[in-house]
């Protein structure tokens, strides 16, 4: 098997700290963020995976494009700033402006969602879950998450809670994915970003 190139970088959810919230209202695991050391500031996007484990606000981060989709549990309730939606259904993105002050509200026991977000108007994110077989556009910046089932990620072989991420790659020499998996129960969340131009 090829190995990857030094550009991508393997990762593994359960190797990843867990920071819990100001608020004890739940944990952050931060997946990766670009660039390197930016801080909430500073980054050009950031992925995360989060337990909401007690209602309550979400921080704010203006200039920041955002997207949650549900991993597991039963969902929340957003509502603030002309949204009001029920984030129940697993592995159904909704995007939204990280300017808006929204609450949360658990809609039964803790809950785990997959977090995008992105700086307004340097790069613009692009989230697909794919449940089988797909191809996905080279693209500078990237990450697949492998959540339920095995897949194969090119030449690179990712069982559940692993993924890849790449970033700064150049455009005329970044891979285009060949993603393939076996698995009836498969999903796998695929971030890229594009340019703004």
């Amino acid at each position: 098997m090829a190995p990857l190139p030094p550009s991508v970088r393997r990762f593994a959810i359960d190797a990843l700290p867990a920071t819990p919230w100001k608020n004890g209202g739940g944990s952050t695991r931060e997946v990766a963020s670009w660039p390197p050391g930016a801080g909430f500031e500073g980054f050009d996007w950031r992925v995360s995976i989060a337990t909401i484990a007690a209602s309550g606000p979400f921080s704010r981060f203006p200039g920041v494009d955002r997207v949650i989709t549900l991993l597991e549990g039963d969902g929340v309730q957003l509502r603030g700033d002309g949204i009001d939606h029920r984030l129940a259904e697993p592995f159904a993105p909704f995007a939204f402006s990280g300017d808006a002050a929204i609450d949360c509200a658990l809609l039964g026991g803790a809950s785990s969602d997959f977090n995008v977000m992105t700086r307004r108007g340097r790069l613009r994110a692009e989230l697909r879950v794919l449940r089988r077989a797909a191809a996905l556009p080279a693209a500078p910046h990237g990450l697949l998450l492998a959540w339920r089932g095995d897949w194969q990620a090119n030449d690179a072989s990712l069982t559940a809670g692993q993924g890849l991420w790449w970033a700064d790659a150049d455009i005329a020499t970044a891979r285009a994915w060949r993603l393939d998996t076996a698995g009836d129960d498969a999903a796998l969340l695929a971030v890229l970003w594009h340019g703004t131009e």
